[in-house]
């Protein structure tokens, strides 16, 4: 579930670089100051990116300084100074982190290990922020049931996840919720479900796995699911970049928009794109 909201870099500006990797780095400070040092391993561009679009919509501005952290402790860079915001998304990101190795043991990974080491900020970040982790585990626990249902519905699979990430904007925001940062969020959500699930799609075709599609189209591998489904597969997302994109029109940003409009209208495309057609970079590779 992590790691797949980028930026399209090519098309980025020096300023909002600059601005999302202090972004990413407040956060990964805000891990700690929510659930101790250890838990910044499990720092996702998913939630620096949350980091961003939440701190523009409530119109909280954040300070950026110059410092040393312990990745950076010979030269100093711009980070983003801690707050609540911040520290609220470092539990989630603690959270998030944990069902995920909760989710790989259940689906036969290993992850037992892993788990055990974010227990302890697991408990500190429930702890601290009761409503954040009550969503998390609550839609987590949905989802498994789903799975195990071996629901069919692609929409009905992505469901779940989305209506987490939409109900987490709302408790983050607090007054500054609307229905439009809701549906924004539920569909940067549901974006983020079906891309993990189609990346990973020969993989759990070979482990038995749930996963949305392959119990939707049946297809033995993504390769000639792309070459059957394809025209359907890209009109779910499209559909999704077109919700997205009006949600976000209707969204009154309070400071620099680029770096948002960036991550979604083009840095979400462009993983995308990338996912659906990397077998076929695969075989340009073997020819060459």
């Amino acid at each position: 579930m992590f790691g797949y909201v980028r930026t399209d870099t090519p098309y980025l500006y020096i300023k909002d670089q600059t601005l999302y990797e202090a972004m990413y780095c407040g956060v990964c400070k805000g891990i700690g100051a929510a659930c101790g040092q250890l838990a910044r391993l499990g720092l996702s561009y998913d939630i620096a990116f949350l980091s961003v679009l939440l701190h523009n919509i409530a119109g909280q501005d954040i300070e950026v300084k110059k410092q040393h952290c312990i990745t950076h402790c010979i030269r100093s860079k711009q980070m983003a100074e801690v707050d609540e915001l911040t520290r609220q998304l470092g539990a989630l990101n603690t959270e998030l982190v944990y069902y995920k190795c909760v989710d790989d043991i259940a689906d036969g990974d290993r992850g037992g290990a892993k788990r055990l080491f974010f227990l302890g900020a697991h408990k500190r970040a429930a702890k601290k922020y009761p409503a954040i982790a009550a969503i998390v585990k609550e839609h987590m626990l949905l989802q498994q049931e789903l799975e195990r249902a071996k629901v069919d519905s692609v929409d009905r699979a992505a469901d779940i996840t989305a209506q987490m990430i939409a109900k987490l904007s709302d408790e983050l925001l607090g007054e500054k919720r609307s229905e439009d940062t809701y549906a924004l969020c539920y569909h940067i959500g549901k974006w983020i479900y079906l891309i993990d699930a189609l990346d990973d799609y020969d993989k759990d075709r070979k482990k038995g796995a749930y996963n949305p599609f392959i119990c939707a189209y049946g297809a033995a591998s993504r390769e000639e699911l792309l070459k059957t489904q394809g025209d359907e597969v890209g009109f779910i997302f499209r559909s999704v970049f077109c919700e997205i994109s009006d949600r976000l029109r209707k969204i009154p940003m309070k400071f620099n928009r680029d770096l948002i409009d960036n991550v979604l209208l083009r840095g979400l495309p462009q993983e995308t794109k990338r996912v659906m057609e990397q077998d076929a970079c695969k075989k340009c590779k073997k020819r060459k």
